[in-house]
């Protein structure tokens, strides 16, 4: 048994509530919808991520033999035969992965008897929440560098195996060039990075013996990592490699610095390359790296190629969660809504629309109704799943990643930087508005009498 794709991955209490629901005969039609209530610190906007494996758990979702037999001494057998025979066969709308979008904006939408919507919230919240954190921490690097070389460099340090392998998902869709995780590149068709590592220069007694020993193993695709000893000397000493090397037409591709004053280092490093006649030789940099020194760094002019971020993007290091949720906004065909002091919401179904710009930039958005509150601009909510099955082809992360990237240029050009801007202007509709009022009034006079 894959213990990530186990229905019994999520709380306790969607099994408590699921008792509870089909002891009261409670399986009429409701709709969830997950949406994030507030923009984490230093983020302009967010990138929907993670749809994809969402989608691959809830046509999957069945419970084994294994896993109802220990169900079984915990809940009654009504339950038992009831997840026995359990699919989800709910419908899905959902923003397109890679859909730029903002707080109080539901980018997906889980219609289906209450039960069945109820008990996959855990694991929809847990799959969307991580990706989208992800993604938008590695958008603001990619605009930072858009024409780098961009690499995912964190998988030793992700919060476990399924947070690298998906964070490396995540970036490659925000925009990044490529991972070092190889069973990303595997399962993800993501294209893969490699250099070398200190150890590698270690464990030989000398580093130029190191140096064309890596050269030699790969001759067309050599990147030395020449920072573990003194790393202008290392730099000298590929430049004599690779005049020697030159004559079997082995190149070396790039360098690597890891540590230090980075800018310094890639310039003096640079001087030495290009002496030497290694105009071509590309500076790749890594060592503890986010966004911030990314614009540190290229604001100084330093001549690096590339990047390898790590840490703080797998962790999302500076915002390490979303306030995000999964709440009922209908039941029965009833609008319902929750009134918590912070945390109150939206009822009813609802679809965001966006309108464009004269200038071919992004000019708000309005939450409405889903029906009869329709408004200019694009619909971003999409159908995604009918009855359990997808209903359209599934896009490539390819594609995922242009249609990102397009729309980082829709962007206002003012959101595209690291510092805080005036919000994207959202407008809640004047019925979605009066809705709420209503049910406000209505729970107003039930609790007076």
């Amino acid at each position: 048994m894959n213990p990530l794709s186990s229905p019994l991955l999520t709380d306790h209490y969607q099994f408590m509530m699921l008792e509870g629901y089909l002891e009261q005969g409670m399986e009429a039609c409701a709709v969830f919808e997950f949406f994030v209530r507030k923009l984490p610190p230093g983020r302009n906007f967010m990138v929907a991520a993670g749809l994809e494996q969402a989608l691959d758990y809830l046509e999957n979702l069945k419970f084994s033999p294994e896993e109802l037999a220990w169900l079984a001494p915990r809940f009654p057998s009504s339950v038992i035969a009831y997840l026995e025979q359990f699919r989800f066969n709910g419908d899905v709308h959902a923003m397109p992965e890679g859909t730029i979008f903002f707080p109080d904006q539901p980018i997906l939408r889980i219609t289906a008897s209450l039960p069945e919507a109820q008990l996959v919230e855990s694991r929809i919240m847990n799959l969307l929440h991580f990706e989208t954190l992800i993604a938008s921490k590695a958008a603001r690097t990619v605009m930072v560098a858009p024409d780098k070389l961009l690499v995912d460099f964190g998988m030793r340090r992700a919060h476990g195996a399924e947070a690298g392998l998906l964070a490396a998902r995540a970036s490659y869709l925000a925009g990044f060039s490529g991972t070092a995780t190889v069973l990303a590149g595997t399962m993800y068709d993501i294209p893969l990075f490699g250099t070398m590592a200190h150890s590698y220069i270690q464990a030989h007694e000398d580093e130029a013996t190191a140096f064309e020993h890596f050269a030699r193993c790969h001759p067309d695709s050599a990147v030395l990592l020449i920072d573990t000893y003194d790393t202008e000397a290392a730099a000298i000493k590929v430049v004599t490699l690779a005049r020697r090397l030159r004559a079997e037409d082995i190149r070396i591709k790039g360098v690597r610095l890891d540590s230090g004053d980075l800018a310094a280092h890639a310039r003096c490093v640079r001087q030495i390359l290009d002496e030497g006649g290694m105009e071509k030789t590309t500076i790749f940099a890594s060592g503890n790296l986010d966004e911030y020194r990314l614009r540190e760094i290229l604001s100084s002019g330093a001549p690096i190629d590339g990047f390898g971020v790590g840490t703080a993007l797998d962790v999302s290091s500076d915002a390490p969660s979303l306030d995000c949720a999964y709440k009922l906004q209908e039941y029965a065909g009833k609008p319902r809504r929750k009134r918590s002091e912070g945390k109150a919401t939206w009822p009813g179904r609802k679809q965001v629309y966006r309108s464009i710009g004269a200038d071919g930039r992004m000019a708000g958005d309005i939450v409405a109704l889903e029906e009869n509150d329709l408004h200019d601009g694009q619909p971003l909510l999409i159908p995604i799943m009918r009855a359990g099955r997808r209903i359209r082809a599934d896009a490539t992360l390819e594609q995922m990643r242009q249609r990102t990237l397009a729309g980082y240029a829709q962007l206002p050009e003012a959101m595209t930087v690291l510092e805080l801007v005036p919000p994207y202007p959202v407008v809640i509709s004047p019925a979605l508005q009066a809705l709420a009022n209503q049910l406000d009034a209505e729970r107003a006079r039930c609790t007076d009498k």
